[in-house]
Formats: structure tokens, C-alpha cells, sequence
């Protein structure tokens, strides 16, 4: 696959929840994930899909309510590409709130081999 076409096929996951979908159809095996900062449930950086995968089934864990997710078009240059995801979200234990994330992603031999998020 082009850049273009993962971009867009991710996107396309991204907005009707499927992560795990997404990552096992798309990110490489030896993927890279990176956070804006380490937390007690997600450490700055995870490697690996296996990792990347169970890292997405705790983040699936603690969400309460998903009220809205909206992910923008990807904006695609070379073999890089971003888009911004925005979700007004209940996690277990904490208040309602309104997240918003830059996600960058790398692209190589046609699979996500990185993504970073920026708050």
C-alpha cells in the first residue's frame, strides 16, 4: 500500500473505533509507539505490535463512555502522515473531558512502523 492508502484506510478505522483492526492490518511488526508523556497505565514508548496492541486493549479498559470521536482526513506528505483525533470521553474513575491529539505516522514497505502523539 501507498502512504495515501494506509492514511486513508486508518482513518477510516480510526472513526468507527476498530483499533485493533486497524493495527494488525496495518502497523509492522516491530511498530513504534510513542506518547506525549509516560502515565501510570501507558509508558512513553512501546515496541513491538504485540505491545502496541495490549497497550490499545488498557486504554479500552478504562474508557467508561465514548461520547464522540471525530478523526480529521489525513494530511499525507512522503512517507509521513498526521491527522488530528478528538474525543469527549468519560475514562473509569475520572470526569468527562475533551481530549485532542496530533497523531503522526511513519511509513515504510507499505505498514505504520511508527506513531507519536501530541498533545
Amino acid at each position: 500500500m501507498k502512504t495515501e492508502e494506509v492514511a486513508q484506510r486508518l482513518v477510516t478505522l480510526c472513526r468507527e473505533g476498530q483499533w485493533e483492526t486497524a493495527q494488525q492490518e496495518l502497523y509492522a511488526a516491530d511498530a513504534i509507539s510513542i506518547e506525549p508523556y509516560e502515565t501510570p497505565n501507558f509508558p512513553k514508548e512501546t515496541k513491538g505490535l504485540p505491545a502496541i496492541i495490549q497497550k490499545g486493549h488498557v486504554f479500552t479498559s478504562l474508557v467508561e463512555k465514548m461520547h464522540s470521536l471525530a478523526v480529521s482526513d489525513p494530511l499525507v506528505a512522503g512517507n509521513a502522515f498526521a491527522c488530528t483525533m478528538t474525543m469527549d470521553i468519560k475514562m473509569k474513575g475520572h470526569d468527562r473531558m475533551k481530549m485532542s491529539e496530533l497523531c503522526v505516522y511513519e511509513v515504510k514497505d507499505g505498514k505504520i512502523v511508527l506513531e507519536q502523539f501530541h498533545l
